[in-house]
């Protein structure tokens, strides 16, 4: 099974990622769903989706769980039943997790030259011109992009904007880290932001500051 990597990011918040390289046979091996879920597999029409829904229970059984353990809310946000914080992502071939003690987020981009014409819509994109180039400024915005995402799914409130409410710090791209805020009807939470850059994929995972 290709877990794909595991990060440690302190002693009670573990990122996992799964490389999505199995049937949809396979994966179903071993994996008992709520009938609720199984409903949801059986509706997709995309294979990936069902592939990529079905790597994160394995996820979830690296670290415990089975899907009887997560629910989601009125928001759609996941939790878990012990009271553990969770967030969840999957992009085309890759899935991943995060499971910590205080509030979480992540999400996994695929970098594309497509954020490019998006970008207005989520950062001021004039200040990341400098870049050397459109490759450097695809990796820059899919990092982006990626923290906000991270920090939407964590705050999960209806109505929040990525370019008005949620504000990530400049950062180097070879530091792999920044802070960011989300800023929303009189309340405000920081995070701090990590990244990994893998096989043409940004994961961005986000943790709240205590």
């Amino acid at each position: 099974m290709p877990l794909y990597k595991t990060i440690t990011v302190n002693p009670t918040t573990n990122v996992l990622i799964w490389k999505i390289e199995e049937p949809f046979e396979v994966l179903s091996e071993g994996i008992s769903l709520t009938d609720h879920c199984a409903n949801r597999v059986a509706g997709m029409k995309s294979d990936l989706h069902q592939r990529g829904f079905m790597s994160v229970r394995h996820l979830l059984k690296k670290m415990g769980y089975t899907d009887f353990d997560l629910y989601y809310d009125e928001k759609g946000k996941p939790h878990l039943k012990d009271g553990k914080k969770i967030s969840i992502t999957h992009s085309f071939t890759f899935s991943a997790i995060i499971v910590s003690d205080i509030e979480v987020g992540i999400d996994i981009e695929m970098q594309r030259p497509k954020i490019l014409k998006i970008a207005p819509k989520f950062t001021p994109i004039e200040e990341y011109r400098t870049l050397a180039n459109e490759e450097a400024l695809i990796r820059k915005l899919t990092m982006v992009w990626g923290a906000k995402e991270s920090l939407y799914k964590s705050f999960a409130e209806k109505g929040v904007a990525f370019l008005k409410n949620i504000y990530v710090e400049d950062f180097d791209m070879e530091d792999l880290e920044t802070t960011a805020q989300v800023e929303f009807q009189h309340k405000k939470q920081e995070y701090q932001v990590w990244f990994m850059e893998f096989e043409g994929f940004t994961c961005a995972y986000a943790l709240l500051h205590s």
